[in-house]
């Protein structure tokens, strides 16, 4: 947060508002060049964002990943050009042939906003709704990080203080994610938050009336938002100096998110197209584009217009991001001096460092107990708590079943809080029976940088969560699902509760790593690979989604194989107990892995030599050389059978022809777990008729 005082008068000059309008046009042209995007609502848009990126925001075009900036969040990211026309405008590394190539192959300006992919782009957003939660989860690690390394500094005074904006449309605050979101926000009391509502009454399909009649406003107030509305000139257009009190005005609430309703008309200020739903998706056509730039004074001729004083103006934004920035530093200096053991936190945090020695916490779990990986996951966690303090999370509202309590006496909640562990750098989050949102926050959290993040719930509802599970995968962010109750082993809560196809389906996510571990000794070492693998570069950080079981399965001894996603667990024997060539390969995941083991006791005795091979996670082992893949699967044993209380999709590849899958093609039924795997075949008897089978099949 600034540490100057804030006024509600702005510059504004006849300069600033040429550059609002070369931003309209630049936005018609690039759509109108493609033939295909959406130009109204950055037409629109335009005085909303150059006030925001110009007037308001503490950044700096010449690096855009300093860690004291203000973040910018386009929920609405279908109007990508609102962000790039300004990302051109302010310098952050975009040039006007970047706005000619908009939605072409390999250019830098995408359809929609890619984080990675573009300078200043903060986060990928597309599917509606996203953006809003990603922007709360941003707040809440801009406060996390807060607490880690400057709780006692007064509100304003920290280098860690900072703001979140986000522009969010009619079709965001429609999408259930962002009522969600908004709903932990208020209750959060975010402060530090700040989302401006483009209220342009036009979808798709037309007039908004069609489908909504709440008073949105009022709703954000219920939330506990702190509500302006901002009206526009009388000519339609925003009104740049009603927009920057407002926003001046939200700063001086600390203790609440703010909402920000700013009445528009789509494509203003195109003579025909202004308020219509063409103008939302579809280009001008040549006349229509003319036209405005007749109105907004440029010459319809010429395309891609530039004023060379408007570029140069507006890229001064460069020198005060640079006294910003620098100004910043000496203040993160001030607070060096003040705190060296923080400050040398923060550089092993900020370099993507985890604690010297933390491996050697992580929990050994004694070989032949029983104990659900849900548990063993919780003692990994609260055994980390104490030496990671960059790590924390909660869950949807089952802390107590997903096991993902990291400390009992703190949770992250506002001052005012009635419960007495609240504390508003809490380790714990309490993000409610919203698994949606929960899962976008994840992903802001973990974009905001500086913290590690992870959340729960049951496998089933991770349903709930895809879209967000996606983007996780699609911007490569270390963020860790703990998905608990991974099976038809739950039990009695009967199939709505059951997950039979969500591990296929996860795995068909590209990026995302699932990891179902078979006993606490695996899961350790899986919390232990998850966290090691973290990286601060995009395109080399990974999401991870832990599949846990309710039941308690026999624990066996720690094997390093579990990191390689797949190992022998236990091989084939003579008759003699000597080692020998597996006769029959069983490969396993999770609560099944015993199961398998079982068979292959039945299976020895009975003269056959056989491999166990635990499978926690495919995406691991396929990342692994072929030379190793081939020594734990050899290819010369075609017998093999694989084993996962699910859909088999995932291990048709592993067995081949002569192979077998002991799966669950159907859903599942309310009774005790036990009793539902013996009744769906998960048994060592009926797993060592279908290895025996494959045997058969490979001798033909």
């Amino acid at each position: 947060m600034s540490t100057k005082p804030t006024t509600t008068d702005l510059e504004w000059t006849e300069l600033d508002q040429r550059a609002v309008d070369t931003a309209r046009i630049l936005a018609a042209d690039a759509v109108q060049k493609v033939g295909n995007g959406h130009p109204g609502t950055a037409m629109s848009l335009a005085p909303a964002a150059y006030t925001l990126f110009q007037k308001v925001m503490r950044h700096d075009p010449a690096d855009p990943d300093w860690t004291g900036r203000d973040r910018f969040v386009l929920s609405a990211g279908h109007s990508s050009l609102t962000l790039y026309t300004q990302l051109y405008l302010a310098g952050f590394g975009l040039e006007l042939d970047d706005l000619k190539a908009f939605r072409t192959w390999g250019s830098k300006t995408p359809g929609h906003p890619e984080y990675g992919h573009t300078a200043g782009v903060e986060t990928t957003t597309g599917p509606l709704g996203q953006g809003v939660a990603n922007a709360v989860g941003m707040a809440m690690a801009a406060r996390y990080e807060r607490g880690l390394f400057d709780p006692e500094a007064a509100p304003g005074t920290s280098p860690f203080d900072h703001y979140i904006y986000a522009i969010a449309g009619d079709g965001c605050l429609q999408e259930g994610i962002s009522a969600e979101a908004s709903s932990l926000a208020g209750h959060q009391k975010l402060g530090n938050l700040v989302l401006l509502w483009d209220d342009n009454h036009i979808s798709i399909e037309g007039d908004t009336e069609a489908a909504v009649s709440e008073d949105t406003a009022l709703r954000y107030e219920a939330y506990g938002w702190h509500v302006q509305r901002v009206q526009p000139k009388e000519n339609g257009d925003l009104d740049p100096a009603a927009l920057y009190e407002a926003i001046q005005k939200a700063k001086a609430v600390p203790d609440k998110p703010s909402f920000i309703a700013m009445r528009s008309i789509i494509a203003w200020p195109a003579p025909n197209a202004q308020n219509t739903e063409a103008a939302h998706g579809s280009a001008l056509g040549d006349d229509e584009v003319a036209a405005t730039k007749r109105v907004l004074g440029f010459d319809p001729e010429k395309s891609f217009e530039v004023a060379d004083e408007v570029i140069t103006h507006t890229r001064s934004l460069g020198d005060r991001g640079r006294e910003a920035r620098a100004e910043w530093e000496k203040s993160l200096a001030a607070w060096r001096t003040a705190n060296p053991q923080r400050a040398a936190e923060f550089d092993r945090v900020n370099a993507g460092e985890l604690p010297e020695g933390w491996e050697s916490h992580l929990p050994v779990f004694e070989p032949g107990k029983g104990v659900a990986t849900r548990a063993a996951s919780g003692k990994v966690l609260q055994a980390l708590g104490a030496v990671i303090p960059e790590l924390w999370g909660g869950s949807a509202d089952l802390a107590g079943s997903n096991n993902t309590t990291i400390d009992k006496t703190s949770s992250f909640l506002p001052q005012g809080n009635p419960l007495a562990e609240a504390d508003p750098y809490g380790r714990t989050i309490h993000f409610g029976i919203r698994e949606h949102a929960m899962a976008a926050e994840m992903n802001g959290i973990a974009l905001h940088g500086n913290t590690r993040i992870y959340g729960g719930t049951f496998l089933v509802f991770s349903d709930y969560m895809r879209n967000a599970v996606r983007l996780s995968a699609l911007m490569h962010l270390p963020v860790t699902y703990v998905w608990t109750h991974d099976s038809i082993g739950l039990g009695e809560d009967g199939p709505t509760h059951q997950p039979i196809e969500h591990l296929a389906s996860l795995r068909a996510i590209p990026g995302l790593n699932i990891v179902r571990p078979a006993d606490a000794n695996e899961t350790a070492i899986a919390w232990r690979e998850i966290l090691g693998r973290y990286t601060k570069e995009f395109g080399k950080g990974a999401p991870h989604g832990l599949a846990l079981t309710r039941q308690g399965v026999p624990t066996y001894e720690p094997n390093e194989g579990a990191a390689k996603g797949g190992y022998v667990l236990f091989d084939a024997e003579g008759s003699e107990g000597q080692s020998a060539a597996p006769q029959v390969v069983l490969i396993a995941t999770g609560s099944e892995v015993h199961v398998a083991v079982e068979a292959r006791e039945q299976l020895q005795a009975a003269g056959v030599p056989t491999r166990v091979v635990s499978m926690p996670s495919v995406e691991w082992f396929e990342e692994q050389d072929q030379g190793y893949r081939d020594s734990v699967l050899p290819p010369s044993v075609k017998a093999r059978v694989a084993v996962e209380a699910g859909i088999g999709l995932t291990w048709h590849k592993y067995v081949g022809d002569a192979g077998r899958i002991v799966s669950l093609e159907h859903f599942g039924a309310s009774a005790d777990g036990k009793v539902l795997f013996r009744e769906f075949g998960f048994t060592a008897e009926n797993i060592a008729s279908a290895a025996r089978e494959s045997i058969d099949a490979a001798q033909r």
